[in-house]
């Protein structure tokens, strides 16, 4: 799969894009990091099932290291609300099929390494289709599920203070820091 060095890479070029398109995303993810953490058993047209395997589904991405992993910081539900409150009826449709073939491909019932195995088979299949398709073609189902798990996870609170470095106030401008590798990286101020 894939390492969380990685990961931080991918979600560092996804949130730059939030500087573009102004605060709007910023406060979409907020309020759905804050609606995620609040228990219910339904988000929109998600049930308790399907919330669970959003979870599961972003915990095999983001696994529990020495740091929790994606299913603590409740990405599940964030990917539910995000879908429901931010994605266009096609996008939704794309998204609610993905979840439809994980389910009927038993990935609830899998062992941990045969739900690695099937998550990096999709992430082979939506990088070739995604480099194949056509502009205004949409996107695979697993490339959305990838990239809100990556999304709620280093937005979430122990995405910002536990995968990665941060400080509350910013202290003094330091330009070079020294380096180690393995280290992880600094959050932007939350």
């Amino acid at each position: 799969m894939m390492n969380r060095r990685e990961a931080i890479k991918q979600v560092t070029t996804l949130l730059g894009g939030v500087a573009l398109t102004g605060s709007g995303l910023v406060t979409a993810v907020a309020r759905a990091h804050a609606r995620a953490a609040a228990p219910r058993a339904q988000i929109g047209s998600f049930t308790a099932q399907d919330i669970a395997l959003l979870d599961e589904v972003a915990e095999t991405i983001l696994p529990e290291t020495k740091t929790p992993g994606a299913k603590a910081a409740h990405v599940g539900a964030f990917m539910a609300l995000m879908v429901t409150d931010t994605y266009d009826e096609r996008d939704q449709g794309i998204f609610r099929d993905g979840m439809r073939t994980l389910d009927q491909a038993a990935f609830m019932a899998a062992t941990p390494a045969q739900r690695v195995a099937r998550l990096e088979q999709l992430d082979r299949e939506q990088k070739a289709y995604m480099d194949a398709r056509e502009r205004g073609a949409p996107p695979h189902y697993f490339r959305l599920m990838k990239e809100l798990t990556l999304l709620g996870y280093f937005t979430s609170e122990i995405g910002c203070t536990q995968a990665q470095r941060y400080r509350e106030t910013p202290g003094a401008f330091e330009p070079c820091v020294p380096y180690t590798p393995g280290e992880a990286s600094w959050a932007a101020h939350a």
